[in-house]
């Protein structure tokens, strides 16, 4: 049973913008579910429609089965991790983390078991005596993280929790949550615009974009089956390659000043949309010499090329312009003049809706 759903939620501002917009998505009790999208596409403001920070103009909010749109934020069972951790500076790490249990009222001899119980989960226990400004931002962060999972909440709600972190401690803290997200019993929902935290933590991930879930689902579902062009170029290092046709004649994909044959399966399918969008993702291409039996073949110029140990980054340009990144394994031997796509790992997108077809 789902211990978060949202049925048809939106926001209201008042200036009229509607952000999020009927968004529906449910959680259950262990799983952990990343909100990926820019800024402004609104992700946290879901967060703080679920932890009753604001009120939603329509739809309903469920926790654990009970409908929560009318309670306060302290009768919902919610916890939530701030960006910039909410940390107050004059109380030690034991005094923060307690701070909400004394606000309930919590039997002294039950607070000191839960607070230092939760110091040990979280590898704080040598901490408990310091005040915030004598810890690392990744100890604030754990602190902050303590703090809301003392309490127990039926839901978990991360707010960028690692934003704030240089690149070195935002993996190594990414590494520990992955660790400490086996342990959780809460429905955790956790905000970030990186798609490289998202794939990473969650079980899975909703995608939004200027209010509205384009598509949830887990990992390898919204890299391999991506539903939109933005979802698919959203995702990837780099995003997934999409070149901008003129339509369909002759058998074949017309672009500015190149073709691009297809088989009519591949045809009949590109032909729903009167110019459709063929996509690739840059590991697929291959870049190779001769012809290559049942391959789709690409003319291509070669720009430039980076080595970045691990992989190889080429970046081309199409006849017309329109420009390519490829990633390899391995250094290219020569410099490409074509680029060759088996036509599974081919995608067609509606050039008006964005919508894969």
């Amino acid at each position: 049973m789902a211990s978060l759903v949202l049925k048809d939620v939106t926001y209201r501002f008042e200036n009229g913008v509607e952000v999020p917009r009927h968004i529906s998505f449910d959680v259950t009790e262990k799983t952990f579910l990343v909100l990926v999208g820019p800024s402004g596409c609104g992700k946290s403001t879901t967060l703080r429609l679920v932890s009753g920070l604001a009120e939603p103009a329509e739809g309903e909010i469920f926790i654990a089965e009970r409908k929560v749109n009318n309670l306060p934020p302290k009768e919902r069972e919610v916890a939530m991790v701030f960006q910039n951790y909410a940390l107050y500076p004059h109380m030690t790490v034991f005094e923060n983390i307690a701070f909400g249990l004394k606000l309930k009222k919590t039997p002294k001899d039950e607070i000191n078991l839960k607070v230092k119980k939760t110091a040990e989960f979280l590898g704080l226990s040598g901490l408990l005596e310091r005040k915030p400004k004598a810890l690392s931002g990744g100890e604030r962060q754990r602190v902050a993280l303590g703090r809301a999972l003392v309490r127990e909440p039926k839901v978990l709600l991360l707010d960028e929790p690692l934003s704030n972190l240089d690149a070195a401690l935002r993996q190594r803290v990414r590494q520990e949550l992955l660790s400490l997200k086996k342990e959780l019993n809460a429905a955790t929902v956790y905000v970030t615009h990186d798609q490289s935290e998202a794939m990473s933590l969650g079980d899975k991930i909703g995608v939004m974009k200027s209010g509205e879930l384009l598509q949830i689902g887990t990992p390898e579902e919204i890299y391999t089956n991506p539903q939109t062009l933005f979802v698919a170029q959203f995702f990837g290092h780099p995003g997934m390659n999409a070149l901008t046709s003129a339509g369909i004649s002759n058998g074949a994909l017309n672009f500015e000043s190149w073709t691009l044959p297809l088989s009519n399966p591949l045809l009949d399918k590109a032909g729903k949309s009167a110019k459709p969008i063929v996509g690739f993702r840059p590991e697929k291409g291959k870049l190779l010499s001769g012809s290559q039996e049942g391959a789709v073949k690409l003319p291509v110029k070669f720009l430039a090329g980076e080595n970045f140990g691990h992989a190889f980054f080429y970046y081309l340009q199409t006849p017309d312009g329109q420009k390519l990144s490829i990633r390899s394994a391995e250094k290219a031997e020569h410099l490409p003049e074509a680029l060759y796509l088996t036509p599974k790992d081919l995608y067609f997108f509606d050039s008006q809706t964005g919508k894969r077809i």
